[in-house]
């Protein structure tokens, strides 16, 4: 299958840029760079939305503008009005059970927690759309987990989350085009 869009989780404004919980909007916002396309906010989709066509590819990237917990509203708004079957979504979100900087692909499944996952299921009403997986590492105890996301990485971390990033992003027009095994031997492979 296609991916046809392409959706990173985080929470808006300059509060959280810098949190591990916003590793999905940094990995849309490398997509966007190494694609050369413009993320610009549109209020009917909430968030900011860019689109890659070339060679036979049509690709819609997305960040919501909407909080985390409410992340399906703008992603189901954005599907419904491209057509767009749940099963060709990716969407990119932090992970506390993977270490930092492992990026795993993943297609379908529950939220394993995830507050915008758990949003996106029923808003979608499929469970069908693939994740990418950007490990954050973990706090250590569960009830530090929300400090935890919340939180900026440290100059490692963020460095090896970015190393992990660049290697997904480059990924994308693999994905789009429907390469998924290849996709996922070099993200799942690298060191």
């Amino acid at each position: 299958m296609l991916v046809r869009l392409i959706v990173g989780l985080g929470n808006p404004g300059p509060k959280y840029a810098g949190t591990r919980h916003n590793a999905g909007f940094w990995f849309v916002e490398r997509v966007a760079e190494r694609l050369g396309v413009d993320l610009r906010a549109e209020r009917k989709f909430h968030g900011a939305i860019g689109r890659y066509r070339d060679a036979g590819l049509d690709l819609h990237l997305l960040c919501p503008d909407t909080y985390m917990n409410h992340s399906g509203r703008a992603v189901a708004a954005l599907a419904r009005f491209h057509r767009t079957p749940p099963e060709a979504i990716l969407v990119a979100h932090d992970e506390i059970d993977l270490p930092t900087g492992v990026v795993r692909l993943k297609r379908g499944g529950g939220h394993g927690g995830h507050n915008g996952l758990r949003d996106i299921i029923p808003a979608l009403g499929s469970r069908d759309f693939a994740r990418l997986r950007i490990g954050v590492g973990h706090p250590g105890s569960s009830d530090q987990v929300i400090a935890y996301v919340l939180h900026a990485p440290g100059r490692a971390e963020r460095t090896a989350i970015d190393s992990a990033i660049d290697a997904a992003a480059a990924q994308a027009p693999a994905l789009a085009a429907g390469d998924w095994d290849r996709a996922q031997q070099q993200l799942h492979t690298r060191e």
